[in-house]
């Protein structure tokens, strides 16, 4: 499992850098897009445990929630700079009710601090976790990103 993430984050990084180096999508945009990428990968490997996909690997289950809280320390203001949103999912409701989106991220942030406390001790954790942290992801992408 272990091996997998490690591919798939040095995958991600050379396809980014690849990206990058056309000059096509702007820096803020791209780190964004693996931010996303990897918080998909880590609620995959989260979600694959909580409904019997894949065997329930503590450490995997811990490597996984670590991942979210690593995106959690991300500043947003970084990635969502002024100017960042043409060609992109994004609304304008990101910079128009900066309060609102800053809510939203603090809500990640408590699923994933959640997720570092408890997805090592047991499949049970799982559900209540993804819950937390999907919840903000529906959440946020209902307010903030266009369909």
């Amino acid at each position: 499992m272990k091996r997998v993430i490690a591919a798939a984050a040095i995958l991600s990084t050379f396809a980014g850098s690849i990206a990058l180096a056309q000059g096509k999508v702007p820096f803020p945009v791209k780190a964004r897009q693996g931010q996303m990428a990897t918080m998909a990968m880590s609620l995959g490997v989260l979600g694959g445990m909580a409904q019997g996909k894949t065997e329930y690997d503590a450490a995997a289950a811990q490597a996984a929630a670590n991942s979210l809280a690593g995106i959690a320390m991300i500043d947003p203001d970084i990635l969502w700079q002024d100017g960042t949103a043409e060609g992109t999912a994004s609304l304008p409701a990101i910079w128009d009710d900066a309060d609102a989106f800053a809510a939203e991220w603090a809500k990640f942030v408590a699923g994933a601090e959640k997720a570092v406390a408890e997805a090592g001790t047991g499949k049970d954790a799982l559900g209540p976790i993804l819950g937390a942290v999907g919840g903000t992801c529906k959440s946020c992408h209902t307010s903030f990103r266009a369909k």
